[in-house]
């Protein structure tokens, strides 16, 4: 029959075995995830790279299309300033003149039609007055 301390012993080596089969299924899970995280990394390093490639190619594009944009803008700026200083020409030029024709024409309209209405007053008046001689 076997003793207290070899009872202990084969109790502690059954733990033990087990201790390490629950270790070793462990290693192996961790090594799955360590396959799976590679291969994940090198899928994602796969489809990154190009996908670095494709938006350098855009900014640069991008930054072409500023680049003519910048241009464009300054162009209207100019073409703005240029109209800006024809419309002060054409005012200082045209506009004075414009206004005194606009303020004689107006003047002569009015004193027109003042006179006219000075003649119908007139000959109001005129009828007025031969009517009432005639009564």
């Amino acid at each position: 029959m076997l003793t207290g301390g070899q009872v202990a012993a084969l109790i502690a080596a059954v733990f033990f075995a087990l201790l390490m089969l629950v270790m070793c299924y462990l290693v192996i899970k961790l090594a799955k995830t360590v396959e799976e995280t590679q291969r994940l990394v090198a899928g994602i390093t796969d489809k990154t790279v190009p996908l670095l490639g494709e938006v350098t190619t855009s900014v640069t594009h991008v930054n072409a299309e500023l680049t003519r944009v910048d241009a464009i803008t300054a162009n209207v700026q100019s073409i703005t300033g240029n109209v800006s200083a024809l419309t002060s020409l054409f005012a200082a030029t045209l506009g004075s003149p414009v206004i005194k024709v606009a303020a004689f024409s107006y003047g002569v309209r009015r004193a027109a039609g003042k006179r006219h209405s000075d003649d119908v007053t007139k000959r109001v008046r005129a009828e007025l007055k031969g009517e009432r001689k005639k009564r």
